[in-house]
Order: C-alpha cells, then structure tokens, then sequence
C-alpha cells in the first residue's frame, strides 16, 4: 500500500530509495508486548544489517495499528501521529523510546488518570528525543469545552490521522499485532 506523504515518518530512512525493489511493512501496536519485542529485537539488531546489505533496495515501514482491547492503544498512537506531524524524522526513534516505557501505559499504568494526563507524559517521552514536547501536546490536549458550533465529540489534532491509518489497516486485513508483510501488493 503507498505511503500517504503525510506519513513519510512511518518510513525508515535506511539510505536513499528511490524505486525499492522490496517493501518490508510491520504493523505495530505500542500497547502490545508482542509488538515490543519485535520492535525492539528488528530496530536494535535487524536494522543494522538491513541498512547495510540492502541499502538503496528495501523500504521498511512502521504501520501504526491500533488494537481496541488495548485501551491506551489508541493514545500512543495519537501520540506517535502527533510526532510525525511535529518531527517526522524522530518518530522511529520517538517509538524506540514508547516501546522502552510501554508498561508505563499498560492497563493498570493508565487506570486512574485523565486523558489528558496520559497525553502530557506521552509527550515528555516525545520531548525526550528531541522532538518538541509542547507542539506534541498542542496537538493531543482535548478540550473540555465544545466546539463553536456545539460538537462535543472534538477530538484532537490527529484524530483525522488515525481515522486514516485504522482505515488503512482495515482494508488490507491487518487484524492484529505484530503483523509482517513482506511484498504484498494491496490494490
């Protein structure tokens, strides 16, 4: 499946490709051990050889999935599309450092706290690589107020954007997390 410009964050810059003979997408969820675990064991020991053995002819991509029995899911990520809005080019290493802290947004992590709340750690972690912390928040905090025209369902600054990428994941039948596909041509 292409990748939307506006998600060009999700793609490893492992030197320049311009017309990659292979496509490598993993479909990742921050709440999901499962995914920790291949995210680590594929950016810390895979990544190196992939940039070097097949630089210039493997694009590899970071697909944000979403997983609704995972309550916290769906805050990472909009944290993770905040980051790419922000600093596009930090958002593998800003995923490097959630998935470092990811029991700190398991379930009984997040329990007690406001939205809000979780949105203002999530983005001291984003602060933490580099990427500029209030500009993330900016873009996470939901109001308390309705909108002017009475919407009380607002969102936030990417909820747009995770409407695209569960879209996305729905239509090329990711189900669950980790899942590779190595190659396959969506239509």
């Amino acid at each position: 499946m292409a990748l939307p410009p506006k998600f060009a964050g999700h793609r490893l810059q492992a030197g320049i490709v311009q017309h990659p003979q292979h496509t490598l997408e993993l479909y990742l969820d921050y709440a999901c051990p499962f995914s920790a675990r291949m995210f680590d064991t594929f950016y810390n020991s895979v990544r190196p050889t992939l940039s070097s053995q097949y630089r210039g002819k493997l694009q590899i991509i970071f697909r944000q999935h979403i997983q609704p029995w995972h309550p916290s899911s769906t805050l990472t990520h909009e944290a993770g599309a905040a980051v790419l809005k922000v600093a596009p080019e930090k958002f593998w290493e800003f995923s490097a450092a959630l998935f470092k802290q990811q029991k700190d947004f398991f379930d009984i992590s997040v329990v007690n706290e406001t939205r809000n709340r979780t949105y203002e750690r999530l983005a001291k972690i984003a602060g933490s690589v580099g990427v500029e912390e209030r500009e993330v928040l900016k873009l996470l905090t939901v109001s308390d107020k309705a909108s002017a025209d009475g919407e009380l369902n607002t969102g936030n600054g990417v909820t747009d954007d995770i409407k695209k990428m569960v879209k996305a994941d729905r239509a090329v039948g990711v189900h669950v997390s980790p899942t590779v596909y190595f190659n396959v041509r969506h239509s």
